[in-house]
């Protein structure tokens, strides 16, 4: 089962990806901010992490940039609602930028896909 760390700071939207992705398959460790993501990847490494953008505290630009600066071969997906930040630079080292939605189809689609070629290239 893969394990993957969902970043995100408003708790009813935080719940429901939390259902959905658990109800996929995914073991799921949920964070409200950029700290607590740099954190729980430094206390046990997860297989994808799925982060929101803008937070208080550290934002998700900046808990990206930490934790692949130490694992820079882990997975990493901006989900906001801000379509504005893929013109950002400091984003392109995602490997993947997906637009919030009620309707998860694309966030869940692209997490299989960069699970399985993550699994194929450790393989």
């Amino acid at each position: 089962m893969s394990r993957i760390l969902l970043v995100e700071d408003d708790a009813n939207q935080g719940l429901l990806y939390q259902q959905e992705l658990e109800a996929e398959g995914y073991e799921v460790d949920l964070v409200t901010n950029g700290r607590e993501a740099v954190d729980k990847v430094e206390e046990a490494l997860p297989d994808l992490v799925v982060m929101d953008i803008r937070m208080p505290g550290m934002d998700g630009i900046e808990a990206m940039g930490r934790v692949l600066s130490e694992h820079n071969k882990l997975p990493v997906i901006l989900n906001t609602a801000y379509a504005s930040y893929t013109d950002n630079f400091l984003t392109w080292s995602a490997d993947a930028y997906v637009i919030k939605s009620s309707d998860l189809t694309e966030l869940k689609d692209t997490i299989k896909k960069l699970l399985d070629k993550n699994k194929t290239e450790n393989e």
